[in-house]
């Protein structure tokens, strides 16, 4: 069998039993991302990235109101070029107020924290670290397609996160974020906020307060614990600050932008299945997906 039909033979199983608060759907979320994982890895320039970006498009422009797409070539540190893209899906386009949320969607070109040393060279899936946050991201755009916000959001998937080696230096990663920060979709461009959503399907949600976004923007912390409180989810995000993370967030908050990062960095006994040939399906839930969804649909629709 392929990806596709054995992740659909999987589905029943991991249908998820949480109850959304907000009109969020995470068994639909959990299946979008089951259609990125059915690409294959998304590694910059590779046939599932071609096909992954293409569908991730075509997604968004039938539930956002406005989709840009950023193309270009990024040199790397060696010297060849790679291609990239940034997707970014407005709803609103024209409110003054806005809410920036992103997650990346490229996919690690190794396993290199594989316990198996010879699994080391090889891509991974990344149903985890890629897919949930898209996921995420289309299921979110069913819900505000049909219950506008009451504040425009912006919807950006970017590329090239994973790509080379977190130092330090850091080496050809965080390349999409970075990219955007300095073509910001309009002169002036500055959210109310923006919300990082990174790993955010694991099985066994535990997400704490990251260092750099507590010390950066500690309000937006503040209102994204406050709101997970309300629903009743404090058991999931959790109100301590665990670790410190290199991620899409430094780039826009060097921009001057607010943003934070929301990542489960607990992903599998000692963070064993991160960039892994471990980070498949089976370690995600419609569960997770759907409390984080509820988090992040109650942010922007709130009267």
């Amino acid at each position: 069998m392929n990806r596709l039909v054995l992740y659909l033979a999987f589905l029943p199983l991991m249908s998820g039993c949480q109850k959304s608060k907000t009109g969020f759907d995470g068994d639909a979320a959990y299946r979008y991302a089951g259609t990125q994982v059915s690409f294959g890895p998304r590694i910059p320039g590779s046939p599932g990235w071609q096909k992954a970006g293409d569908w991730i498009v075509a997604q968004m422009r039938t539930r956002a109101d406005t989709v840009i797409e950023q193309r270009w070539m990024h040199r790397l540190a060696s010297g060849d070029s790679i291609p990239l893209r940034n997707i970014l899906a407005r709803f609103r386009p024209t409110a003054t107020d806005r809410v920036l949320y992103l997650t990346h969607w490229d996919t690690r070109p190794i396993a290199d924290s594989d316990p198996n040393p010879t699994n080391r060279t090889r891509p991974i899936l990344g149903a985890n670290d890629g897919a949930s946050g898209v996921g995420l991201f289309i299921a979110l755009g069913d819900l505000l397609k049909k219950t506008p916000p009451n504040v425009g959001v912006d919807l950006l998937f970017v590329d090239g996160e994973d790509y080379g080696s977190f130092g330090p230096p850091d080496v050809d990663v965080l390349i999409g974020s970075t990219y955007f920060a300095s073509h910001l979709p309009s002169p002036g461009y500055q959210p109310i906020f923006g919300v990082l959503f990174d790993m955010i399907g694991d099985k066994d949600l535990d997400i704490y307060q990251e260092q750099n976004s507590v010390a950066s923007a500690p309000e937006v912390v503040s209102r994204v614990w406050d709101a997970a409180a309300n629903l009743g989810y404090s058991r999931y995000f959790i109100p301590e600050a665990k670790y410190a993370v290199t991620d899409d967030h430094i780039p826009l908050l060097r921009a001057g932008l607010r943003v934070i990062d929301v990542i489960d960095l607990d992903y599998g006994s000692g963070n064993s299945y991160h960039h892994t040939l471990a980070d498949t399906m089976d370690k995600i839930s419609a569960k997770s997906l759907g409390i984080v969804g509820d988090v992040a649909a109650s942010l922007v629709m709130t009267p």
